[in-house]
This record gives structure tokens, C-alpha cells and sequence, in this order.
């Protein structure tokens, strides 16, 4: 399968989504106050690409996480809604490289890269099988 047929350059997707209690720092133990942690918002982040990509890859295949590279650039208090943006910035065979972005109601509050792989998920499953065989 060639993700160039499905995927292009340009393709964007944005979503929105509510800072709870369950996405803080907090609560994930990533810091001690009740404000967006940042790896809820990377989640955010992962979350937009995956769907973006999922809305055009056929059946059977999937994308899964491969790297981001994000600066958490300022708070957000928990009942705050945050718009995630990603747009397709490259293609390299399997490799699709996002730009990513979020604001909350007031400002810019991450910015960065994230690539995500495209996968045959029965061929997946099976190396994640394979390996839990031992």
C-alpha cells in the first residue's frame, strides 16, 4: 500500500477538546498543579493525527506513534476547552510528519512536530503477539 494514495501534503484536521481533572498534572503525576499536563496535551496531539489519518487509510490499516518533538508553551485550568490543530507537513514511504498545534480560549499554548507510522494492523498484531510469546 502506497500512503501517498491516501494521504497528501496539506491535510489538516482540528478537534477540540475540555481540560478535566483526569488530564492534569496533577493527576498524572507529571507536576503538582491542577493545570493541562503536558502529556495530555501531547495525547491531544497524538489523538488529532491518528484520526486525520484514519479518516483516509482503508481498512486494515491503522497509524501508530513514532515521535514528537513539542514545546508546552503555557497553562491551561482545568475546565478550559483546547483547539488541537495537525496538518501533514511530509510523506516518506510509511512516515507521515504532522505540524502540530493548541490553543486554549486566550493563547497559543504547544507547538511542534509529530510523525506517525502507517501499519497493516494483522501484521502488527502479529509482531505484538509474537513478542508477547516471549
Amino acid at each position: 500500500m502506497e500512503v501517498k494514495e491516501y494521504i497528501e501534503v496539506g491535510m489538516s484536521k482540528e478537534a477540540t477538546f475540555e481540560v478535566e481533572e483526569r488530564y492534569t498534572a496533577a493527576n498524572i503525576g507529571s507536576g503538582s498543579l491542577a493545570v493541562l499536563a503536558t502529556p495530555s496535551m501531547i495525547g491531544f496531539m497524538e489523538q488529532v493525527g491518528r484520526d486525520l489519518l484514519a479518516q483516509h487509510l482503508p481498512q486494515g490499516y491503522s497509524s501508530v506513534g513514532m515521535h514528537v518533538d513539542v514545546r508546552h508553551l503555557a497553562p491551561t485550568p482545568v475546565g478550559a476547552q483546547v483547539r488541537v490543530r495537525c496538518e501533514v507537513t511530509a510523506i516518506d514511504g510509511r512516515r507521515v510528519d504532522f505540524t502540530v498545534l493548541a490553543w486554549d480560549t486566550v493563547e497559543a499554548i504547544g507547538e511542534g512536530q509529530h510523525q506517525r507510522v502507517v501499519i497493516e494492523e494483522a501484521r502488527f498484531a502479529q509482531r505484538v503477539q509474537a513478542k508477547a510469546s516471549g
